[in-house]
């Protein structure tokens, strides 16, 4: 992956996904859509990502972040992204 990329993976577990990473899919799809950093950040969803008792869970180049809620998301990624915008 290119230095100056970031890298996001939303776990797609069905643990993490029934607590809420269906909905945080497509909060981050549109964040990376609205701030035009779409070419920027890599974005792929993973299988499990293995703490499936702190989901949902995202991983950003190599950060886990776990607990994430649709309503907290564009903030973290506000803080976590700021230096690609």
């Amino acid at each position: 992956m290119p230095e100056n990329r970031v890298e996001i993976k939303i776990c797609l577990g069905s643990s993490c996904f029934s607590r809420g990473n269906r909905e945080l899919l497509n909060v981050i799809k549109e964040y990376l859509k609205k701030n035009h950093i779409d070419d920027k950040v890599v974005f792929r969803g993973a299988r499990c990502i293995g703490h499936c008792s702190e989901g949902p869970n995202i991983v950003m180049n190599g950060k886990l972040i776990s607990g994430i809620t649709a309503s907290e998301a564009e903030e973290i990624l506000d803080r976590e992204l700021i230096n690609i915008r």
